[in-house]
C-alpha cells in the first residue's frame, strides 16, 4: 500500500502541469484580492483600526480551505488517468489487492494535500506579513495545522467519492475546471456571504468544506479583530463575524466551532465510506 502510495507521490510531483493547476484557484483568488477585491472590501472598513491585517486574514483563511479541496482533486486524478489508459485493469489482474490500491490512493491524496496546503500557509503568512500585518502566534499555528489535516481529510474523503464516478479524463476536466469556478463562491470569498442572497447562504452552509473556511477565519482573524474591535460592543462584533462568514448563524443562534469540527469529522467518515465502496465494487472500474 505504502509502495502504490509512493508511485501515485512521484507521478503526481513529477507532472508540473498537475501541481500548478491544483494551486490555480489559489493563485486566481490571491490575483483577484490583490487587484480589486482587496480594494472593493477596504472601502467598507474605512477608519477602522487594522482593517487591512483583518481582511488579508479573511481572505488568506478561506485560501486555505480552498486548497484542501483543489489539490485533493487534482491528486486523483491520477485514479482517472489510470483508468482512462487501462492501468488499472492490470493492477486488478495482478497479485495486488484491490484494497491496496485503494489505500494507496488515499494516502497519496491526503499527503499531497497536507503538503500543498501547507505551501499554501507560507505563502499565505508571508502575504499577510509583507501587506503589514503579523505571523500566526505559536498556539494559533498550531491549531491551523490541525485544521489542515482535518479539512484534507473531509475534502479528500468527498473528492475520491466524487471521482469514483469519472471514467474518462476529459470528463474530470472539465468537472475540474466547474468546481474550481465554484469553489470560491462556495466558501463565500469572492463575495462575503452577508452580501448573499438568504438561499445561497443556505447553500454555502450545507457545503461542509465551508465548516473548514470558518474554523480557519476564527484562527487566522482572532488577533487581528482583538484589534480592529478593541471595546466594540458585542453585537457589532457577532454583525460582522457573521456577514465575513467568521461564524454560521442558524436560526437565532450561531454554529459551534465544536459543531463545525464534527460537521467535518462526519463528513471525512461518511464520504470515505462511500467511496472506498465504490472503488471496492467489483464492476468498478
Amino acid at each position: 500500500m505504502i509502495t502504490f502510495a509512493k508511485r501515485n507521490l512521484k507521478l503526481f510531483f513529477r507532472d508540473r502541469a498537475s501541481v500548478f493547476f491544483s494551486l490555480l484557484a489559489v493563485f486566481i483568488i490571491i490575483g483577484l484580492y490583490v487587484l480589486f477585491l482587496g480594494d472593493m472590501v477596504m472601502m467598507d472598513l474605512e477608519g477602522i483600526p487594522g482593517a487591512r491585517f483583518l481582511m488579508d486574514s479573511w481572505i488568506m483563511a478561506g485560501l486555505m480551505a480552498v486548497t484542501s479541496v483543489t489539490t485533493t482533486m487534482g491528486a486523483l486524478g491520477i485514479v482517472v488517468e489510470d483508468r482512462a489508459k487501462g492501468i488499472y485493469k492490470d493492477f486488478h489482474t495482478s497479485p495486488v489487492k484491490r484494497t491496496t490500491l485503494v489505500g494507496g490512493y488515499l494516502i497519496s491524496t491526503l499527503v499531497v494535500g497536507v503538503v500543498m496546503s501547507l505551501v499554501a500557509l507560507v505563502l499565505s503568512e508571508l502575504y499577510i506579513v509583507v501587506s503589514g500585518g503579523e505571523f500566526l502566534p505559536w498556539g494559533n499555528m498550531l491549531k491551523v495545522l490541525g485544521l489542515i489535516v482535518l479539512s484534507t481529510m473531509a475534502s479528500g474523503a468527498i473528492m475520491f467519492f466524487v471521482v469514483s464516478f469519472f471514467k474518462t479524463q476529459n470528463a474530470y476536466g472539465v468537472a475540474s475546471t466547474v468546481l474550481g469556478t465554484l469553489i470560491g463562491f462556495l466558501m463565500g470569498i469572492y463575495v462575503p456571504i452577508g452580501v448573499l442572497p438568504s438561499g445561497v447562504q443556505t447553500v454555502v452552509k450545507l457545503f461542509p468544506i465551508s465548516h473548514a473556511a470558518t474554523l480557519f477565519r476564527q484562527v487566522f482573524m482572532e488577533v487581528p479583530m482583538s484589534v480592529s474591535f478593541a471595546g466594540a460592543p458585542h453585537e457589532m462584533v457577532l454583525g460582522f463575524q457573521t456577514s465575513v462568514g467568521v461564524v454560521f448563524k442558524y436560526n437565532d443562534g450561531t454554529i459551534s466551532p465544536l459543531t463545525s469540527t464534527l460537521i467535518l469529522a462526519a463528513t471525512a467518515l461518511v464520504f470515505f465510506i462511500l467511496g472506498v465502496w465504490r472503488m471496492l465494487r467489483p464492476t468498478q472500474p
